[in-house]
């Protein structure tokens, strides 16, 4: 006879880790996220259930199968996991562990969650993200979006931080992560607008939208100079 471990009864959702690909519908109107492994056939919403990936019709977490949602205890864990090459242009997630769970020594496996908080590492460049990018690759009808600097964006699609959140709804809050200098938001970082958007949120916005604008700027001084590959009067 197998013994099993006690339920459990949580007062409050267990709070955890994971990584996975911010994704943008094609018309740019839903956000969301694909998982970085085996998950990846399924994107999810902020607020989403599990569904068992190799399309079985038993509700997630099963104990014989290893579908439903993963996260780890330990955010040092999960941004570990950004270390790898194939990782690097992925983002942190935490999340709130909702419905039923597995509990292992390392993480959990579950059936709904809610993500909270989604950080944005630096861009491929090395510099802090400012927005998120058009990440060259997606899913049907779903563009997936990588961290990117305001002089990196050119003319990419790309939504800002906030904008993401917004679109992705359900409270979800997107944040950059430190960056290379180390540098943390001061007090002033603390002030909000009335639309909830704080300070760092408001340059980023701004970044985004002179970088869009550098970028337009750009394009139309080709478009003028007739040695640029214009159609000049003659």
């Amino acid at each position: 006879m197998r013994l099993r471990l006690p339920a459990e009864r949580p007062t409050e959702p267990p709070t955890g880790y994971k990584i996975a690909y911010p994704v943008l519908s094609q018309d740019g109107t839903r956000a969301g996220f694909t998982g970085v492994s085996l998950g990846g056939a399924l994107p999810y919403a902020v607020l989403d259930d599990a569904s068992c990936v190799y399309g079985l019709r038993h509700r997630p977490p099963a104990r014989r199968c290893d579908c439903g949602f993963h996260c780890v205890h330990d955010r040092a864990a999960a941004e570990a996991l950004l270390c790898t090459a194939e990782h690097r242009a992925a983002v942190l997630l935490e999340v709130s562990v909702l419905g039923a769970y597995i509990r292992f020594e390392r993480g959990f496996r579950y059936a709904r969650q809610r993500v909270r908080t989604v950080t944005a590492g630096p861009c491929g460049c090395g510099a802090g993200a400012v927005a998120l990018a058009d990440a060259g690759w997606g899913r049907p009808g779903l563009r997936a979006l990588a961290p990117a600097c305001a002089g990196c964006l050119r003319g990419r699609p790309s939504v800002s931080l906030a904008g993401f959140a917004r679109l992705a709804g359900q409270g979800l809050r997107a944040v950059a992560a430190v960056g290379a200098t180390g540098a943390r938001p001061g007090p002033a970082a603390e002030l909000t607008t009335d639309a909830g958007l704080g300070v760092p949120e408001l340059v980023a916005e701004a970044a985004l939208l002179q970088a869009r604008l550098d970028w337009f700027q750009e394009q139309l001084a080709r478009l003028g100079d007739p040695g640029a590959g214009g159609t000049g009067q003659g």
